[in-house]
């Protein structure tokens, strides 16, 4: 645990070793933390709203948090109209921007770890709403942030809130100044730096459907802190306001999110860790209701705060190194290949962000491709084990770290279908659950084909490092040699891929029906076939392993299944109502279907217990296997929720929240025949199939 508690300005920094911005290259324009804040905030702050190409071997820009409508309300004095000279209007817009820069410091108390100050500014001053905190995240990675009385004004989480709720006793000075000061900063108002620290947001490019896009960069994300874990200070967690505004990757866009897209990363992002696969996490939802952000329709701003070890991408490499000979993309621009700068991202990844281990000197090309393989093959095999859909599967939105990142239109699973496309925009299908196993490789390729010269190059040194200016000057032909050699590797990164992600899904579909065994023959003999048979017939892909948890092995024990009593009331009782549309249900197909999959399940329990010893199975089932699912429905109904009263919405949103982090739990007293409580009926509503016209809902990228 924590010995201390700071207020977010004194979180402390890690050592200049595990910091991003004192190991990579920054933009051209903002080529230091000291020109950035004493020349840039106060002369040239549009270069930081900007887009453009930024140099080739730049990896990240500095750039301040600044959530206002956009475009940016920028009109002359009448003063200014009516004098002879005219207007200036270059210099109106520099002035209009920097009188609303956060650039006024102050000082912090001097025994604070971090010398971190807060900068606010004078003008600008928009109305910030605490919408969320979550508890597993500040747990998890900042249990020594004090949040002061947060959590006291957000309210007891409830589904079935009545009114306001009844105030509790008064928060002291100190707990009040400390959550303002949290929603201050969280909410894109005040700023933390100092004269060798300042926020910052990331160079990427990327594939998007499969056609090259040019740079992208973090557009509405702009990191705001990096701060060692008490318990391990080598493990940093960095702190990213996403929607806190435009940075010189917004393109046309006006960097904001919105109450609905911010609320959907927020639950999902907690929920995806409860389920054990690997995401960056949510802190907290702040709103900005003064701000109207046009999307289909003009909604508020709100801004996530989420957190990663690192939040590089694959991208992040196709920037420093594009594909050569496909520049035909609908990006804003592209530079040219650095190859110094891939070798610079390439150290600091697999030493910071990755941690591989590699003695100094040692090559280190191949290791970083092939750990990124490893952990995003074990990500995606979760994601289909669980029915996870992320909708938009980019180049630019995998990371590096192998974690589930930008959740936009993602869907969970209802009805169980191989083809479901959760996002709408996806006309083709390209990122269907079926293929998204075959997407995620594609950008594992991306990435090798990025490394592949500097790859080939260590093969050439005999194991070693490439070292600075490896590239300087080197001729075309001697390039494409080094290229071809690296991508030799690309049948061992497909074979890794294959088989971590085959031993993955294998394991955690095995732990869902509450088998310890590895058996080489379960994918074909019981996992394909019961996928096939809620395909087939329509059924609910998480309520049906939920409903199996209650299984009696000893219910199968004939050798003609289908003509037990006992079990034919099992599956009538409890796995033929799991679909939505009964009226289509195929009975007499389904119950037979049903008997002949139980009776080979319900061998395979018995002769692993006969095995290993008696466990409880049905326990460890239900540790599995989710009460309480994410699903669009529940989303939809929280968002109207908290758009229509955000002061009550947002205790129902806690409630979603204790509900997503503990998904496993008997939610609506689960199995109990009594009178239930208004928050029971409400929870077990939750977990539920809700409206059939919500059904395989899909999003837009918006969401």
């Amino acid at each position: 645990m924590a010995a201390h508690k700071y207020p977010i300005s004194g979180l402390p920094l890690p050592p200049d070793s595990h910091q991003l911005i004192k190991n990579l290259t920054p933009d051209a324009q903002t080529p230091s933390v000291a020109a950035f804040r004493k020349e840039l905030l106060p002369k040239t702050p549009s270069l930081q709203r900007r887009a453009r190409i930024i140099a080739p071997q730049s990896h990240f820009s500095f750039v301040n948090p600044f959530p206002s409508p956009f475009p940016y309300d920028i009109r002359p004095s009448k003063e200014e109209e009516e004098s002879e000279e005219g207007v200036n209007k270059v210099a109106l817009i520099e002035q209009w921007l920097s009188a609303r820069e956060a650039t006024h410091s102050e000082a912090v108390d001097a025994s604070d770890a971090s010398g971190l100050r807060l900068y606010h500014p004078k003008v600008r001053d928009e109305r910030r709403q605490l919408l969320g905190l979550s508890k597993t995240g500040l747990r998890d990675c900042y249990p020594q942030l004090e949040v002061g009385d947060a959590f006291q004004i957000l309210g007891t989480p409830s589904l079935k809130v009545d009114g306001p709720e009844q105030p509790g006793e008064s928060a002291t000075e100190d707990a009040i100044a400390a959550r303002q000061e949290l929603v201050d900063v969280l909410g894109g108002h005040a700023v933390l730096g100092n004269d060798d620290f300042a926020p910052w947001s990331m160079r990427y490019s990327g594939h998007q459907f499969g056609t090259w896009a040019g740079q992208l960069g973090d557009g509405r994300a702009i990191s705001i802190h990096s701060v060692p874990h008490p318990n391990d200070p080598d493990t940093t967690y960095e702190m990213q306001l996403k929607g806190a505004g435009r940075t010189p990757f917004s393109r046309s866009a006006d960097g904001l999110a919105v109450v609905r897209s911010s609320i959907r990363e927020y639950l999902a992002s907690e929920a995806m860790q409860a389920l054990g696969i690997p995401t960056t996490r949510a802190l907290a939802l702040v709103s900005v209701p003064s701000i109207p952000v046009a999307r289909e329709r003009i909604e508020r701003a709100c801004i996530l705060t989420r957190m990663a070890p690192s939040f590089i991408r694959i991208g992040n490499f196709e920037a420093v190194n594009p594909p050569h000979g496909n520049m035909m993309f609908f990006g804003g621009g592209q530079q040219r290949a650095d190859f110094e700068a891939l070798r610079i991202l390439g150290e600091w990844v697999q030493k910071r962000v990755l941690r591989l281990g590699v003695a100094d000197g040692e090559a280190w090309g191949e290791k970083l491709v092939l750990e990124a393989t490893r952990r995003n093959a074990r990500m995606v095999a979760g994601w289909q084990a669980y029915g996870f859909m992320h909708g938009v599967i980019n180049t630019d939105n995998v990371s590096i770290l192998g974690l589930t990142i930008d959740y936009g239109p993602y869907a969970f699973m209802d009805v169980f279908d191989t083809m479901h496309i959760c996002n709408h925009t996806d006309d083709g299908g390209r990122y269907a659950y079926k293929f998204q196993p075959d997407m995620i490789l594609y950008a594992l390729r991306s990435l090798l084909n990025s490394l592949a010269p500097l790859i080939g190059a260590e093969k050439e040194l005999g194991g070693k490092a490439v070292s600075s200016g490896w590239a300087e000057n080197k001729p075309e032909d001697e390039m494409k040699k080094w290229k071809e050699s690296g991508l030799e590797l690309q049948p061992e990164l497909e074979r890794i891929f294959q088989e971590e992600y085959t031993a993955k899904y294998a394991e955690l579909l095995r732990k869902r029906l509450g088998l310890y065994e590895a058996v080489p023959s379960d994918e074909s003999a019981l996992i394909r076939p019961l996928l096939s048979l809620m395909e087939n017939h329509g059924f609910d892909f998480h309520l049906t392993f939920r409903a199996l948890c209650n299984f009696n092995p000893e219910l199968a024990r004939s050798t003609e299944a289908e003509s037990s009593p006992e079990l034919t009331t099992f599956i009538e009782s409890h796995l033929l109502p799991l679909t939505p549309e009964p009226e289509r249900l195929d009975r007499a197909g389904a119950t037979r279907d049903w008997a002949a999959w139980l009776g080979k399940y319900a061998a395979r329990v018995r002769e692993e217990e006969a095995n290993s010893g008696a466990e409880d199975r049905a326990a460890a089932m239900r540790a599995a296997n989710p009460r309480f699912v994410l699903r669009q429905w529940v989303l939809e109904e929280l968002i109207q929720r908290v758009e229509a009263d955000e002061e009550n919405g947002r205790r129902a949103l806690a409630k979603a929240m204790k509900m997503a982090t503990s998904p496993f739990e008997s939610w609506g007293a689960e199995g109990e025949d009594r009178e239930l409580s208004a928050e029971e009926k409400e929870e077990r509503r939750f977990c539920g199939m809700g409206p059939r016209r919500m059904l395989g809902f899909q999003c837009s990228c918006s969401s």
